[in-house]
């Protein structure tokens, strides 16, 4: 059997295993178990899981009225918890609905500033730091849908950009045929010293996509796919340094 099909297989029958175990938001398991599969795969490598907005920052709002910032939270913690049994160090920007902007900034537009620089921050003083921004996409024709993964122009972002948008098409909806992005006018992207990327979930301006992204299981579907695409990142990234 080829590797990334025997990949895609054991992680399928992992995400069942977790979800009759009861994977749920903000749950975590044990490293060792996968670890023990998968090798020495995660080494070297801490994810940075960034949900994105937060706190007073609450995105966009969805059709339904339901904030952008609640469901990236929502979608980044299963993802969290999905790396770590993976065998990956993670760290999480946010673990609740709050901003992480310093207690000086008083304005909107400073607390803003701020906690986009706190997060770059993150990013840049974690060791190995890989860094997996979640959000999700909004536009006035309520048409469109898909995710759709960005990359910052730091090295080897971009292939994990290509990995994660294949991964994620593969995935969860394979007619989806949107092409990665170099994210040039997001200020997270653009000032991080590491592999990043933002994946846009999918968007909230869509009646069923909209309804998709709130629900868990799907949550837990892209989780999966997340967490396939950084491994899959992370093997090839290995392979070449031991070449």
């Amino acid at each position: 059997m080829k590797k990334p099909l025997a990949l895609w297989l054991g992680c399928l029958i992992l995400f069942i295993s977790l979800t009759l175990a009861g994977l749920h938001s903000g749950s975590r398991t044990t490293r060792s178990g996968m670890a023990a599969v998968l090798g020495n795969t995660a080494d070297g490598f801490t994810v940075v899981v960034d949900a994105g907005h937060g706190g007073e920052d609450g995105g966009a709002t969805s059709i339904s009225g339901v904030q952008e910032s609640q469901i990236n939270l929502e979608i980044a913690r299963r993802t969290d918890a999905f790396l770590a049994f993976l065998g990956f160090n993670t760290k999480m920007i946010r673990e609740s609905d709050t901003a992480i902007y310093d207690a000086t900034a008083e304005t909107i537009s400073e607390k803003k500033a701020s906690d986009l620089k706190n997060r770059v921050q993150i990013a840049n003083q974690t060791p190995g730091a890989v860094l997996v921004s979640i959000h999700q996409n909004m536009f006035e024709d309520g048409r469109y849908s898909g995710a759709q993964v960005f990359y910052a122009a730091t090295e080897s972002s971009q292939e994990l950009a290509e990995r994660m948008q294949e991964t994620l098409r593969s995935a969860v909806a394979p007619d989806n045929q949107r092409q990665t992005k170099p994210a040039e006018t997001v200020y997270l992207m653009n000032h991080i010293q590491c592999p990043g990327i933002l994946i846009e979930c999918g968007f909230l301006s869509n009646e069923a996509e909209d309804l998709l992204l709130q629900d868990g299981d799907y949550q837990k579907k892209l989780a999966l796919a997340i967490g396939v695409g950084v491994n899959g990142w992370a093997i090839e990234e290995q392979n070449e340094r031991e070449v």
